[in-house]
């Protein structure tokens, strides 16, 4: 008979199967000492604590940091690794590069559509316009406190809308399809420059896109800009044939001048050789002298003896000295005759 006491017989009792005799039965379970355990959790809590510790701020972005205890801090965080405080500090990151929002007519966003104003005159002006823009990153903890990440379709959005509608309605149609376009992106950049000031954000440019009249409007402007462009250029032709003419007037009285002065010339001229003349009478000779040479080549000599003297003998020859004619000297007086008794 078994002795049920007898612990030679436990381990082979059918009750409870023998470890060694069963392999396949169930394992006594992993015990870790204390000292391990606290190990493990001090490595989980350390890491958990690191993690919600450090925040790390892209390029081009700026961190706003909320404390629970203090609320939003006003120093913004740059780019680069950021030490917080775990659970208590929360990193919101804004997109400080260069933005751009789009109003125009093929833009998916109903809100985002064209913008419909009216002109000096009450004409309908539809304007496409791209605003690009960048927030004030020294003032990012204001536009978190004050606006939010969704100033763009609280502020940015009607700001622009406002402004657009306020400078169209300034200028007439035809001009701002002609020559006052760039005076419309003027006014709009001035007025959305106050307006992105009051709320922490920078203005970088503003673009027209496109402005769209009525088609019929279009058509009367066209026309009209056609005709005086037509009456420029007949103001034009108008005024180069009155310079013309003046040029003409001046020409003619210039060379009315010119007669005038050049017969008063010769009439001093005559003048001056008439008084030389009459006082040195031997300059009619020389002057016959020189009209007469060199065509004449025979000069009769008045004498009493009348002869000819062929210069051509003469040549180049210097003519000797002549004495005085008889002729030329004044005759003597005739001797008076006496009368016979």
């Amino acid at each position: 008979m078994t002795n049920p006491g007898n612990d030679n017989n436990r381990g082979s009792s059918p009750l409870r199967p023998n470890p060694v005799n069963n392999p396949s039965g169930p394992q006594p379970p992993v015990r870790f000492s204390p000292r391990l355990r606290w190990i493990i959790g001090g490595v989980l809590v350390v890491g958990i604590v690191v993690s919600q510790s450090i925040r790390v701020i892209p390029a081009g972005f700026v961190g706003v940091v909320f404390s629970a205890l203090s609320g939003v801090k006003p120093d913004p965080l740059e780019a680069g690794l950021h030490f917080v405080v775990p659970f208590v500090d929360g990193v919101t990151l804004y997109d400080a590069r260069l933005q751009e929002v789009t109003l125009a007519r093929e833009t998916a966003q109903s809100d985002e559509g064209s913008i419909r104003a009216r002109s000096k005159e009450g004409l309908d002006i539809t304007a496409d316009v791209t605003v690009q823009f960048r927030i004030d990153r020294n003032k990012a903890a204001i536009l978190h406190k004050e606006l939010g990440r969704n100033y763009i379709n609280t502020v940015l959005r009607p700001q622009v809308r406002s402004k657009v509608r306020d400078s169209i309605g300034q200028f007439g149609a035809a001009d701002l399809i002609s020559n006052q376009r760039t005076q419309l992106e003027a006014s709009i950049t001035s007025e959305l420059n106050k307006a992105f000031t009051r709320n922490n954000l920078i203005l970088d440019a503003i673009l027209l896109r496109e402005l769209k009249i009525p088609e019929s409007v279009a058509q009367a402007i066209e026309q009209k800009q056609t005709a005086e462009q037509q009456v420029a250029v007949e103001t034009n032709k108008l005024r180069q044939a009155e310079i013309s003419a003046q040029r003409d007037v001046v020409k003619a009285e210039g060379e009315a001048k010119a007669a005038v002065a050049t017969a008063k010339g010769q009439a001093e001229a005559l003048s001056l050789r008439g008084r030389a003349l009459k006082e040195n009478p031997q300059l009619i000779q020389l002057t016959v002298a020189e009209r007469l040479a060199p065509g004449i080549q025979t000069v009769m000599l008045p004498s009493d003896g009348n002869f000819l003297l062929d210069l051509k003998s003469f040549g180049t020859q210097t003519l000797p000295k002549v004495a005085q004619n008889p002729a030329m000297q004044t005759p003597a007086a005739p001797t008076p005759v006496q009368p016979n008794n």
